[in-house]
C-alpha cells in the first residue's frame, strides 16, 4: 500500500515521523508492504515553495491509498491567497465524509472516568462550519453592521454515507449505536439527518439503534460515558461533543482520529500543532500514532488484507503495553520521557508483541 507522510506544522515534524516508525514496524512485523511518500504541505512549504498548499500535491495524494497528516498550524499563517489552511482543502475534494474519533481511557492514566471505550462519528463535510458547507464563498454573511445569518446545510446523501460509516463501524464493534440530534427545534435539518439514520436500521438488524437530544447526550457523556459504543452526530454537535469526551479521559493529547471517505482516509489528530512546545521533543506522540493505526485498519480492511488488520491490532497492543508499564510517557501523561522516547518504546513492543 502506498501512503503518504505530510508533517504538517510544529510538532507535526516530531510527532509524524514517531508514528511512521511504528506503522514502519508493524507493517515489517505483519510481512505488510508500505510505500511511502513525503509530501510538503503547511509552514514549511511556504517557505521553500510559496505555497502552504503546493499545487501537484491533491494529485500525488489521490495516487496513493492514504496519508498522515499531522496537525495543521493555519492560524499563523501569513493573510495571503499562497497560504490556505490545507485541511479543508483535502476533505473537499477527496470527500472525507466521516470524521471518526474514538475515546478511551486506561486504568494506568489519570482521567475523570475509566472503562470509557466509545466512537464518535461526526459527519464532516456539512452542517453549520462556514467553509464546509458551500461551493463557493462562505455559508456565513452579515448584510448589515448588527445582523449576521450562518446558513446550516443537511443533505440526505451526507446524512446517509455518515450513518452507514456508523452502523458499520458499530457493527463491527458492540453493536450498539446513538443518533445524537436536536429534532425538537431544528425539525427540517436534524430531522433529515434522523430520518436516514433510521431508514438504515432495517440493514443492520444486529445493531441496536437507540437516539439522545445533543443537550441531554452531553450531560449523560459526563455522567456515564461508559453506557456508548458508537455516536454518530453532525458536524458542529460533533465538534463539540468530541473534545467533551476527550477531556474525560485524558484531554486532545488522548484524540486520535480519522477522516475517511469513499475512496481515501486521511490519518488525522485532533489536537492542534502546540507551538509552544515545538521543538522540545516533549509532546504526546499517542493520538497522532493511533490515528496511524486507524489508517492501517481501516485500509486493510477496505484491501481484504488480513496482515494489515493484523499489525494495526498489534500497534494497539503495543500502546497498552507501554501505557500499562508507565514506558517512556511524556510529561503531559505523568512521565519524564520524550516524543522520540515514547516513539521507540512503541516501536520496540510492537516488535515484541
Amino acid at each position: 500500500m502506498r501512503i503518504g507522510i505530510l508533517n504538517g506544522d510544529d510538532i507535526g515534524h516530531e510527532i509524524v515521523p514517531e508514528t511512521v516508525k511504528v506503522l514502519q514496524a508493524a507493517a515489517q512485523v505483519a510481512g505488510v508492504r508500505i510505500d511511502w511518500e513525503p509530501i510538503p504541505i503547511g509552514r514549511a512549504a511556504y517557505d521553500t515553495l510559496g505555497t502552504t498548499m503546493p499545487g501537484d500535491t491533491l494529485q500525488r495524494l489521490g495516487a496513493l491509498d492514504g496519508w498522515i497528516l499531522g496537525p495543521i498550524g493555519h492560524m499563523a499563517y501569513p493573510k495571503v491567497p499562497e497560504a490556505p489552511n490545507p485541511h479543508p482543502i483535502l476533505r473537499k475534494h477527496f470527500d472525507l465524509f466521516a470524521n471518526i474519533r474514538p475515546v478511551k481511557s486506561y486504568p494506568t492514566l489519570p482521567s475523570v472516568h475509566q472503562d470509557v471505550d466509545l466512537v464518535i462519528v461526526r459527519e464532516n463535510n456539512e452542517g453549520f462550519q462556514p467553509d464546509r458547507n458551500v461551493v463557493a464563498g462562505s455559508g456565513e454573511f452579515r448584510p448589515t453592521h448588527d445582523v449576521t445569518i450562518s446558513v446550516r446545510v443537511i443533505t440526505r446523501a451526507g446524512s446517509s454515507k455518515v450513518a452507514r460509516a456508523a452502523f458499520e463501524l458499530a457493527r463491527a464493534r458492540r453493536g450498539h449505536l446513538t443518533v445524537v440530534h436536536k429534532d425538537t427545534v431544528f425539525k427540517l435539518g436534524c430531522g433529515m439527518f434522523v430520518e436516514e439514520c433510521r431508514k438504515l436500521a432495517a440493514e443492520f438488524p444486529d445493531v441496536r439503534l437507540d437516539e439522545a437530544i445533543v443537550d441531554t447526550f452531553a450531560m449523560r457523556l459526563v455522567m456515564t460515558p461508559q453506557r456508548y459504543d458508537v455516536v454518530v452526530t453532525t458536524n458542529m454537535f460533533g465538534d463539540i461533543l468530541t473534545d467533551e469526551a476527550a477531556g474525560l479521559v485524558g484531554g486532545l493529547g488522548m484524540a486520535p482520529g480519522l477522516c475517511a471517505g469513499p475512496s481515501h482516509a486521511m490519518a488525522q489528530a485532533t489536537h492542534g500543532s502546540a507551538p509552544d512546545i515545538s521543538g522540545r521533543n516533549i509532546a504526546n506522540p499517542y493520538a497522532m500514532i493511533m490515528s496511524g493505526k486507524m489508517l492501517l485498519d481501516w485500509l486493510g480492511r477496505r484491501r481484504g488484507d488480513a496482515a494489515a488488520i493484523a499489525a494495526a491490532a498489534r500497534i494497539e497492543r503495543a500502546v497498552e503495553r507501554v501505557i500499562a508499564e508507565r514506558r517512556a510517557l511524556t510529561p503531559d501523561l505523568g512521565g519524564t520521557g520524550t516524543t522520540s522516547g515514547m516513539g521507540d518504546a512503541i516501536a520496540q513492543a510492537v516488535r515484541e508483541a
